[in-house]
């Protein structure tokens, strides 16, 4: 019987060891097939963002294409007119809004280009903003991202408002030469969105 009681007790200590080896080999694959599954998860992931980069990227390019449609493109860029009238801060928070900056000729042939957008687009209308002041510094002209203007189109005898005359603008009368114009003057506006 004492053979019996021993054998009975060895098959169940084996058993138990057998549960407990099996029990620990399930926890381990659970483990490794978490840690695969937070992989696959941070995977997942990393696609989810990229996918939502690229589509942002085609949103983006979409609303160029959409604006250079409603407006016009010269080079890498696209002009769009606004009929509101706003000071000149008004005016690049709006174009900022849509994704652009008031409008910064570069060279001659911008200016051209301007001149025959604005008569078509904004006809009638005499000046607009440009995208150019000297508030920082009195006589040393920005753009509206803080970089020194290279390129200048002022009429004769101007700048000439010192102080007081801040902000530039764009007439049509003067053949697209520039003036100085207090930025609280309420013009039109162009805005430019650069084409990638």
């Amino acid at each position: 019987m004492a053979k019996n009681g021993l054998v009975i007790c060895i098959l169940v200590i084996s058993l138990l060891l057998d549960q407990t080896t099996s029990l620990r080999s399930k926890l381990k694959t659970r483990k490794h097939s978490k840690r695969r599954v937070k992989e696959k998860d941070g995977d997942l992931k990393s696609q989810v963002e990229k996918l939502w980069r690229e589509v942002n990227a085609l949103k983006e390019i979409q609303a160029l294409q959409t604006v250079c449609l409603r407006g016009t493109k010269f080079h890498k860029k696209c002009y769009l007119a606004s009929e509101d009238l706003k000071h000149f801060h008004e005016a690049n928070e709006d174009c900022i809004s849509k994704g652009g900056t008031l409008v910064v000729p570069r060279d001659s042939d911008e200016i051209n280009a301007l001149r025959d957008y604005g008569k078509r687009s904004l006809p009638g209308v005499n000046d607009f903003w440009l995208g150019i002041n000297d508030m920082a510094t009195e006589g040393k002209f920005l753009d509206v991202n803080g970089m020194a203007v290279s390129f200048l189109n002022w009429d004769r005898a101007q700048p000439n408002g010192g102080k007081k005359e801040n902000c530039v603008l764009f007439s049509q009368s003067a053949q697209g030469k520039w003036s100085d114009e207090v930025c609280r003057s309420s013009k039109r506006y162009i805005c430019e969105f650069t084409i990638p």
